[in-house]
């Protein structure tokens, strides 16, 4: 859980200044940013547990309280949009795709940088198309990822990684 404060206007620009220093193959800037805080956060949370409840008549108040808080465990969450024009045949939508991932990446470093915590957060929402209907987006972007910005409320414990000798072949031909 992430709590106040969350990043101001101008620290979230800050943050926002770094994300976008990744890879961009021909300068396409295949993201932008939707910022989701305030009380936005709780009525986004009041639709995601309607669409819930639309689709799964039977959902338990579990569930739907899930969906009620989904985007409240942080003051600012910020969803990071792939842009990927269809029309754009020079440079691949996969190559887009990861710049917007790299994007993600970079929000993370950046907020831990200045003392923020940040969580990266997929779920449904991110897939479907009546969320990206609430969200705005149009038929050509998605969901690359739900930043969730704030101050850290207890330290995080370091989870098991992989060896990275394990995952390191040489290529002989």
């Amino acid at each position: 859980m992430l709590g106040e404060p969350g990043p101001d206007d101008a620290s979230l620009l800050r943050l926002l200044q770094s994300a976008v220093r990744v890879p961009d193959h021909g300068k396409r800037v295949p993201f932008r940013f939707i910022r989701i805080a305030g009380p936005v956060r709780a009525r986004l949370g009041e639709a995601l547990a309607g669409i819930l409840l639309r689709r799964e008549p039977d959902a338990s108040a579990a569930m739907v309280e899930k969906e009620r808080q989904r985007f409240c465990h942080a003051p600012v969450v910020v969803a990071v949009v792939a842009v990927l024009d269809p029309e754009d045949r020079q440079i691949p939508e996969q190559e887009r795709l990861l710049s917007a991932g790299c994007t993600c990446f970079a929000l993370l470093q950046a907020a831990q940088s200045l003392g923020y915590g940040a969580s990266w957060v997929t779920g449904w929402p991110a897939y479907d198309a009546d969320v990206h209907g609430l969200l705005g987006l149009s038929a050509n972007e998605r969901i690359a990822g739900f930043i969730h910005l704030g101050t850290p409320t207890a330290e995080v414990p370091e989870r098991d990684r992989p060896d990275p000798r394990a995952l390191l072949t040489d290529l002989s031909l």
